[in-house]
């Protein structure tokens, strides 16, 4: 063969290896893709944090106030949690208007990002790209993880974990190469993190030196200057934003104090009380139930490996997860969601587990088939993915919420020019800031529509309804038309009062 046949037999040999490693990530992002991204924007926004978020970016969105959150045009003293995800929120809405996707947009791109990082680590560190899809696909087949107040609602904590996870990962590779830009890496994550949830991001810590412990290197870490350079980084940003805030936001800082460093950890918030074992308990249900049963294996298997890189990726996935979970099970307040940045973690203490078994059967000889092993992963993965996919697909509230969101689409048809209709009154007897977030645009469009409650009904009104009670109270007490049905919300005319 001379040179030339040579070289062009090398250049095809090497344009196949190049295409093969494209279609294996292309396959991965496709399948992470679709859970995470497909009907993002169908639902409306969620009742709570979601349209908290979403009312206070759709105004600094209208203002242009970066520094200060409002609610309703006044400062928000209530959420008092730093901008970075709202900044976030702005960001897309400049892209792609208001709507329930901007809102939704940077936490399913957080968690993209979080999928990406385990691919990293797993290419860069583990130096085989199975380890990371197996994480990957851990991680997007668990429904605490995709789902409400994580990957699909425009809440803080994807964002927050996609931060904690870079920092961890960063603070990691820091203790295994002693790399200085690592650990400047990891204070940046964590800037990044407390800007988005404020004291949340330092639930990490304890876990981290435990670890450079326990690695016998906390001494060196303690010598090293980098480490209070990074330390008088975190507290330059934190504090520079502080100072700002309270300079236009007067009596802000104090507010901090009271809600975010000691209020939730040390008391019982908004009646969320648990026992200790409520984070534990949860892996077992539905969020994380598919895998928690591999984790005790992966910890044997890769603790027995012959490989370092394994062993010290399992024991510090082990220690930060383990003491992750004991500090926010010692906190007074505890909501289901914040167990979210544990789930990398998990994901690749499963991982560990799976990755084992898929190495076994592919270095048995006897197998004549190379693709068993990945027929394998397809048998381990094609129930969990279904399930996800399906619960994605499935665009229709269930029944308990139809009665708290009707309104919403029958409004969100409003804007969209789906329905014209701008004169009555809705009738809502709880919070409504899930549909404040509508409202506000319509009357800002100058329509006439009003909200109240069902004590100040009269004859003559047009009525929104979708609360069940509400409408059985209005069709005891008066005599009606109905005029519109839409999904569970109806459209009351009020002709008279049944007991006059």
């Amino acid at each position: 063969m001379n040179d030339d046949n040579f070289l062009l037999f090398y250049c095809k040999i090497m344009n196949k290896a190049i295409l093969k490693e494209i279609c294996k990530y292309f396959f991965l992002l496709l399948l992470v893709c679709i859970p995470l991204f497909q009907y993002l924007g169908h639902l409306p926004v969620v009742l709570w944090d979601e349209s908290r978020l979403a009312m206070n970016a759709y105004e600094m969105y209208q203002k242009g106030n970066y520094w200060v959150t409002t609610y309703n045009g006044e400062p928000d003293m209530w959420n008092t949690k730093p901008p970075l995800m709202i900044w976030s929120q702005v960001f897309f809405m400049k892209l792609f208007g208001v709507n329930e996707l901007s809102i939704r947009l940077p936490s399913a791109f957080a968690a993209l990002l979080i999928c990406f990082l385990l691919i990293i680590i797993s290419v860069k560190y583990i130096k085989n790209f199975w380890f990371g899809f197996i994480c990957v696909l851990v991680l997007i087949t668990s429904r605490g993880f995709v789902g409400y107040h994580a990957s699909r609602t425009g809440d803080y904590d994807a964002l927050l974990t996609l931060f904690l996870t870079l920092g961890n990962l960063s603070f990691f590779i820091f203790l295994e190469n002693s790399k200085t830009k690592y650990l400047y890496l990891f204070f940046i994550s964590l800037v990044l993190a407390f800007l988005t949830k404020s004291s949340a991001a330092l639930l990490i810590i304890p876990g981290l030196f435990i670890y450079t412990a326990i690695q016998k290197k906390l001494i060196l870490l303690l010598k090293n200057k980098h480490f209070y350079f990074g330390i008088l980084i975190f507290f330059m940003s934190v504090g520079g934003y502080y100072y700002i805030r309270e300079i236009y936001n007067p009596g802000y800082f104090k507010i901090v104090l009271e809600n975010e460093f000691g209020g939730r950890f040390l008391n019982t918030l908004e009646q969320h009380k648990q026992n200790f074992w409520y984070y534990f308990k949860n892996l077992f249900d539905h969020r994380f139930i598919i895998w928690v049963f591999f984790i005790p294996y992966g910890i044997y298997a890769d603790f027995k490996s012959k490989d370092n890189r394994i062993k010290n990726l399992t024991r510090f996935s082990s220690i930060v997860t383990l003491t992750f979970f004991i500090v926010i099970s010692s906190a007074k307040t505890k909501l289901s969601w914040y167990v979210l940045p544990a789930y990398p973690f998990l994901s690749i203490l499963v991982a560990l587990s799976i990755y084992h078994i898929f190495l076994r059967i592919k270095m048995n000889e006897k197998l004549k088939h190379k693709i068993i092993p990945y027929i394998f992963l397809g048998i381990v993965f094609i129930f969990p993915y279904s399930q996800i996919v399906y619960k994605t697909c499935y665009k229709t509230e269930p029944k308990p919420n139809e009665e708290v969101y009707g309104i919403c689409y029958y409004l969100r048809d409003i804007l969209d020019g789906k329905i014209e209709n701008d004169n009555f009154t809705i009738i809502y007897e709880d919070t409504f800031t899930h549909g404040q977030f509508y409202l506000k645009r319509l009357l800002e469009q100058g329509k006439n529509i009003t909200l109240k409650n069902s004590n100040h009904i009269n004859t003559g009104d047009i009525l929104l309804i979708s609360q069940n009670k509400t409408k059985e109270f209005v069709e005891t007490h008066y005599q009606y038309n109905i005029i519109d049905r839409y999904q569970n919300a109806i459209l009351y005319e009020i002709v008279d009062n049944k007991y006059l």
